[in-house]
């Protein structure tokens, strides 16, 4: 759960290290959506509750950069934590139940951690191994940044959420790569846009209700009774959940 809490935190930070380049002029870009395209989501999403919006997001402007290019940003971030937060939520539920990869976790014949704590399970895995981890992270928020072939960022154009293919030789990846990371088994290929845009729609309600899931979790474990319908679930925990490593990687 650790992972999954410093992976938003890290994804967050990098979107606006990769943000796209501009003049020194204003950049003005054409981009999909609008602040009245919000409010048809919204109401696609959930008819009940509608747009919401107390900070008054859908109107601002990110970095110099005009409204509608602020809005792919946003809608890009809550699409990809959303995605992460179920990473963690599922995570969660597994480390829970006990269960683990029946394989060795490092090459000295060292095996996945045993508990049913999942934070204090992150605690036990080693720091090589939490760098592999963020490793690949790095390298997917680095990818998913890209302008590829006709992968249009999501400030200038670009679809929110999507997530470019791997492509190979001459401007992407040098060596072959068999799967993709979005869709790996072309099992939605030939879906009817209707049924994609059903997906998408889903995909943003249960990234919704999983950020709040496992945060819900975590509140749990370090304040017991300040989720009352966990109380009694899920154990308490006395580290620091947002602490990553097991030691303070920035202190001299």
């Amino acid at each position: 759960m650790k992972l999954a809490l410093a992976s938003i935190l890290s994804l967050a930070a990098g979107a606006s290290a990769f943000a796209p380049a501009q003049s020194s002029a204003r950049a003005s870009t054409k981009v999909q959506e609008t602040k009245a395209d919000l409010e048809v989501l919204a109401k696609q999403l959930n008819p009940i509750v509608g747009f919401y919006d107390p900070l008054n997001l859908a109107e601002a402007e990110f970095w110099d950069y005009d409204n509608e290019a602020t809005i792919g940003f946003l809608r890009h971030a809550e699409i990809k934590h959303g995605r992460i937060a179920m990473f963690a939520f599922v995570g969660y539920i597994a480390h829970a139940n006990g269960i683990k990869f029946p394989w060795a976790m490092n090459l000295d014949g060292t095996s996945f951690p045993t508990g049913n704590n999942p934070p204090e399970i992150w605690d036990s895995v080693s720091d090589s191994a939490k760098w592999q981890i963020f490793g690949l992270i790095a390298f997917l928020e680095f990818w998913s940044e890209l302008s590829v072939g006709d992968h249009k960022h999501y400030m200038v154009g670009g679809k929110p959420g999507d997530f470019p293919d791997f492509v190979t030789g001459k401007g992407g990846i040098p060596h072959p790569v068999p799967f993709n990371y979005f869709d790996p088994f072309q099992l939605s290929k030939n879906a009817s846009e209707e049924k994609k845009a059903k997906g998408l729609l889903a995909e943003i309600n249960n990234g919704r209700l999983a950020q709040i899931g496992i945060l819900g979790f975590l509140s749990e474990q370090k304040l017991p009774g300040s989720v009352p319908l966990l109380s009694g679930v899920v154990q308490s925990y006395d580290g620091e959940p947002m602490a990553p490593f097991s030691h303070n990687i920035f202190s001299l």
